[in-house]
């Protein structure tokens, strides 16, 4: 090589390729969301685009084929599909999540059987709404006959396996855990063709992620079809995902609420430079009153300051996950009080731009 020409940049991470494939696809999105909520779930069209473009993947170990993101990038990508449509970024992260924990904590032979082909897309409740039997299958293979019935789980409609929660029965009782601890709960990965879904969702925003309730009836599920709800040790994958399901959701969560903060500040700036002024021209533009811009520049210091919080916690965690090390409770405890005070942030300031308006 020319000792002049510029050094070739390094090949971008799959993370950094999806956050720009999301910024690039926001026209898409924000066009499909108001079909997505009159369907109640997303279009073939939205859905295509998160399915094909890798962004169901982005959690899975790369050992399964996918694309194993760090935190920061996930951040980053939900909050991009949520500023485009809130439906969008939620069923991407309710079902990347479950997806991805599946991958990484399933037993070997579990995760090969049922990410070996294609990778599945999984959402669900995690919630110990169910019993779980100690059995075993026709062929003698070990497992549980799972039944029960969970409220609003998140994405199934669009989702091929069910992520589900139950508690483990055996002679007719709950099993202990082996600490001692209490009943043991398991996470289920499920057909969901072996469930019985609701159309039952029927609320405002969200009402295109496809979230509905389903029952189970006596279904045996393979016991490395199974992994423990607050596994941190991972059979697949690197360091990520030593921080857990409540790391994973947190990320989830986080993700939206500043992507959807940001959707609704914008919305507000734009609604209001169009109003005309008031009282027949007697008044001033909103937009030229010294108020609304007193009050959107503290919504807006207030919404940038929860986002730094956010990035300023998460990117303390990312760094000891990049060392190796295990994250520390100090650190997963201000992420999670990162997405509290964002969410309650974001709240009232939806508020203020609903009165606003």
């Amino acid at each position: 090589m020319d000792s002049h020409s510029p050094s070739p940049s390094p090949p971008a991470s799959s993370g950094a390729r999806l956050l720009q494939r999301a910024r690039e696809l926001d026209p898409l999105f924000r066009a499909q969301a108001p079909l997505n909520e009159a369907a109640g779930r997303l279009t073939d069209a939205s859905f295509a685009a998160l399915r094909d473009n890798g962004f169901l993947r982005a959690f899975v170990p790369t050992c399964l084929g996918g694309g194993e993101i760090n935190t920061l990038e996930a951040l980053e990508i939900i909050e991009a599909l949520c500023l485009a449509d809130g439906s969008t970024g939620w069923v991407q992260m309710a079902a990347g999540v479950c997806t991805g924990l599946a991958g990484a904590c399933l037993p070997p032979e579990g995760a090969k059987e049922l990410f070996g082909t294609s990778t599945p897309i999984i959402a669900g409740q995690g919630a110990p709404n169910g019993q779980a039997h100690v059995a075993r299958g026709e062929d003698g293979r070990a497992g549980f006959r799972l039944s029960g019935h969970w409220s609003y789980g998140s994405g199934v409609l669009h989702s091929t396996h069910l992520h589900t929660g139950a508690i483990v029965m055996e002679n007719g009782a709950p099993r202990q855990r082996a600490d001692g601890s209490g009943p043991e709960i398991r996470t289920f990965i499920v057909p969901t063709a072996r469930a019985r879904l609701e159309g039952n969702w029927e609320v405002m925003g969200l009402r295109a992620t496809g979230s509905v309730n389903y029952s189970l009836d006596d279904v045996f599920v393979p016991e490395e079809h199974t992994h423990a709800p607050e596994a941190l040790r991972r059979n697949q994958g690197g360091n990520v995902y030593s921080i857990g399901i409540i790391g994973m959701t947190s990320i989830g969560h986080t993700g939206f609420i500043i992507g959807a903060g940001r959707r609704m500040l914008d919305e507000l700036a734009t609604f209001v430079s169009g109003k005309p002024p008031g009282r027949g021209g007697m008044l001033p533009p909103l937009s030229a009153t010294q108020s609304y811009h007193e009050g959107y520049g503290r919504a807006e210091a207030r919404y940038r300051a929860s986002r730094a919080f956010i990035f300023d916690a998460w990117g303390d965690l990312q760094r000891s996950l990049d060392r190796g090390d295990e994250p520390g409770t100090r650190q997963i405890t201000l992420t999670r009080l990162a997405l509290n005070h964002a969410t309650s942030e974001v709240a009232e300031l939806c508020a203020w731009a609903y009165r606003t308006a």
